[in-house]
């Protein structure tokens, strides 16, 4: 039976699909504005916007000149969306899936977006040694438990002080289990910012580094500004 890659098991986190393409396309609104998007066959929501991901998108709340990390793109809508939020910042979209790149990118040029790039890659591999306001990401579940809790221990490495990662999921996917990996082992609070159709939202946030006069005081940079 086809999978939301319409692979019918082959992994949309291959770096190249094997399956034969069959493009499609899809519009959906947001923030008033219609994108419009190329879809395929071995990418992730080959044939619709998927639930989690929408549910991340409408719980993005980006300021204007974040730096934005879309990691697992697929197709780019939530690298397009942010990209739109964000008009003086700017946003990175990363895949292992070379088709799925190309997509997003074709994708970017379809919402005249200016202020995104797509790169290849594994997790991280693509940003090695930058960081960002906010790591947006609805993982490869499929890929296993391992692969998951490897991205989750390194997104800190790659948030700005204060940044946040936010991550969607829904429990048969583990999302509890990964909620609570992060409540143990995260340096910052937890919480969870979205829920919807069996997903929720969960928003990692890096705790910031305190000021010199911060330290001498006891406080931290956010306890002074609250």
């Amino acid at each position: 039976m086809p999978d939301r890659d319409g692979t019918g098991g082959e992994s949309y986190f291959a770096e190249r699909p094997r399956v034969r393409s069959q493009r499609s396309e899809l519009r959906f609104l947001y923030r008033g504005e219609l994108l419009t998007f190329a879809l395929d066959r071995g990418v992730f929501a080959a044939r619709e916007l998927d639930p989690g991901t929408a549910l991340l998108i409408e719980h993005l709340r980006l300021r204007p000149t974040d730096r934005v990390l879309d990691l697992g793109t697929g197709w780019g809508p939530i690298g397009v969306a942010a990209a739109k939020a964000v008009p003086k910042g700017t946003v990175v979209l990363t895949d292992v899936n070379r088709r799925a790149a190309r997509l997003a990118q074709e994708n970017l040029e379809r919402n005249r977006v200016r202020n995104a790039e797509v790169r290849v890659g594994s997790l991280f591999a693509p940003v090695d040694g930058e960081t960002f306001d906010v790591i947006a990401t609805n993982p490869p579940y499929r890929a296993g438990r391992e692969v998951i809790l490897d991205l989750l221990a390194r997104a800190g490495a790659h948030l700005a002080p204060d940044g946040r990662l936010l991550l969607v999921g829904k429990g048969t996917q583990g999302i509890r289990y990964y909620q609570e990996w992060l409540a143990e082992h995260w340096d910052g609070p937890i919480e969870v910012v979205g829920r919807g159709s069996g997903y929720r939202v969960l928003e990692a946030r890096r705790r910031p580094v305190p000021s010199k006069r911060a330290s001498r005081t006891g406080g931290t940079a956010r306890g002074r500004s609250a």
